[in-house]
């Protein structure tokens, strides 16, 4: 009797020890606040037992060099004004649990409410206007954490993709304006995730959703793809991102695919030192193609074109004084025949369709996206920021971007002769002789003001 109940507490115990060894939170006990497009804070004041708040400002002036008129940034998700000050986004929200449920709802205001959204041709499928119903949501999802290996969470609504590595939020991130890689590639997806996780070190991510960062379909086929992150240490991070869709309004026959991935390495850490702290690098890489419908992925002709996507960026980064200082220093270069992830220039120069006829676009001159138009551009960029405390970072910012085709805006702007919209068609047609200014390179010296608890 004796040798049974002490074989029935020992197997209690086996079992109580492997139950405590699976639940283990995901990447637990791991330093990550080192990451590119993660958070760098290591723990958050807004927490109770149901919810874990996050409140993030966002504000930027900055500098071009070609001072255009109308004050228009082109090319970019991050900023969209230069030569003032502007809040690019304010965001209120968070995490809620009770018991295995989950949910997650980040609100946004601020311009990015503008500048993110205005690339999704989806909007003009039906009747609602789904760009103003979902513009103030960068996250809304419900889910549930199921207690199988070291977690399941099966998630539906809008959730944050990273493609491109970079983070939505600008709190998260090594550099302000991201290279063409993080930029042209979407920041959010609609549909159900599945979040697995095998082990401690690894998490498989399933999606199904309804497009190419898209608030609804742009045709009847659904996209879908994955996630693979591993960090076999706190100082590596192995991550592939991986999508298939039909994503061009009318065309249910051309296909995308698109794999997104990169290697985030920690060399060295130190964080006691008043000298050096820590020295990191990201690199990413991608690869992506359009096929079908008059296109094909590479290889083609003046009949029947190439379309695909080839990028990388490198980044690599140095914190000083106990990581109260940092130095980041990058750039990147993208490929894009046929010019179908390419951030369209805005005002008269968008080929982008007009909201009150989508039939017709929005500008009077707008920037060619026809199938085997070539784009090809690079940047660089270095800053230095001042973190003081782990809520706050202060950061000035050099970039240089260059294309081999007009796309920036020059110093007559992009909007009309005087700047200003509202005189763009006179008395109801275009100036005769005006064209958007578009240039092939920019230079901009960025002050952003960082805020996250």
């Amino acid at each position: 009797m004796k040798e049974k109940l002490l074989t029935i507490f020992l197997f209690s115990i086996t079992l109580n020890s492997f139950a405590q060894t699976e639940s283990q939170i995901p990447f637990e006990g791991m330093d990550q606040t080192w990451i590119n497009g993660n958070d760098r804070r290591d723990s958050s004041v807004l927490t109770s037992k149901y919810f874990t708040g996050s409140v993030m400002i966002d504000g930027n002036v900055n500098y071009s060099f070609a001072n255009p008129i109308d004050h228009t940034v082109v090319g970019s998700t991050a900023l969209a004004r230069t030569n003032e000050m502007q809040i690019s986004s304010a965001c209120f929200g968070g995490d809620f649990t009770y018991g295995n449920a989950r949910a997650r709802i980040m609100t946004q205001f601020g311009i990015r409410t503008t500048t993110v959204p205005r690339n999704d041709l989806s909007v003009y499928r039906g009747q609602y206007d789904l760009a103003n119903v979902y513009r103030n949501l960068p996250e809304a999802y419900v889910g549930y954490h199921f207690d199988v290996l070291h977690g399941i969470n099966v998630d539906a609504g809008m959730f944050m993709s990273y493609l491109g590595l970079n983070s939505y939020y600008q709190v998260e991130n090594w550099e302000y304006q991201a290279s063409y890689t993080s930029d042209n590639t979407p920041w959010f997806f609609n549909g159900i995730r599945t979040q697995i996780f095998p082990t401690n070190k690894l998490k498989v991510e399933l999606w199904l959703i309804n497009g190419w960062q898209s608030y609804g379909s742009f045709n009847d086929m659904p996209g879908v793809g994955g996630n693979i992150t591993y960090c076999p240490t706190e100082n590596i991070k192995l991550l592939t991102n991986d999508y298939y869709g039909a994503d061009v309004a009318g065309l249910p026959g051309r296909k995308r695919f698109h794999s997104d991935n990169s290697l985030l390495a920690r060399y060295y850490k130190n964080k006691k030192s008043d000298g050096i702290s820590q020295m990191a690098f990201s690199l990413t890489s991608d690869i992506g193609f359009e096929t079908g419908s008059g296109v094909v992925a590479f290889g083609g002709n003046t009949i029947t074109p190439s379309q695909n996507f080839i990028s990388v960026m490198f980044y690599n980064r140095v914190w000083f004084h106990q990581n109260k200082f940092a130095w980041t220093i990058g750039g990147g270069l993208i490929t894009n025949p046929g010019r179908y992830l390419v951030l369209y220039p805005t005002g008269d120069a968008s080929p982008l369709p007009n909201p009150n006829n989508p039939l017709t676009t929005a500008g009077t001159h707008p920037f060619s996206a026809n199938p085997g138009d070539q784009f090809t551009a690079w940047d660089c960029s270095t800053n230095f920021d001042w973190m003081p405390n782990q809520s706050v970072t202060f950061r000035i910012e050099y970039v240089h971007r260059q294309s081999d085709v007009p796309y920036f805006a020059g110093h007559g702007g992009v909007t009309s002769p005087t700047g200003y919209t509202t005189t763009s068609f006179g008395l109801g047609t275009p100036y005769p002789n005006w064209v958007p200014d578009l240039v092939k390179s920019e230079d901009r010296i960025i002050l952003a003001f960082l805020f996250r608890i």
